[in-house]
């Protein structure tokens, strides 16, 4: 019997994944990156913000979504870099 993290689990190929609102952290659209960031973050985090970190350099797919564990790992390195977060 799966646990309930593992029944919250969208596994690509799933039945899940493929109907709408099956979301890929893989290939997020900018508004589903938005939104799920907020969710997580406990901060709002807008579609403009996701934009204008893309327009910084934060990475996209060939398509023009946004894989979430590159772009974690570029607001690390950016945030590493600059020494701080947002809103300093």
């Amino acid at each position: 019997m799966p646990t309930p993290r593992e029944d919250q689990t969208v596994r690509r190929g799933s039945r899940q994944a493929d109907q709408p609102g099956g979301l890929n952290p893989a290939a997020l659209s900018v508004t589903d990156t938005a939104r799920m960031l907020t969710r997580v973050g406990g901060q709002p985090i807008s579609e403009a913000m996701v934009r204008t970190d893309i327009d910084a350099g934060a990475p996209t797919n060939p398509d023009g979504t946004i894989n979430l564990v590159h772009y974690a790992a570029w607001l690390v390195k950016d945030m590493a870099e600059s020494g701080g977060g947002r809103g300093d």
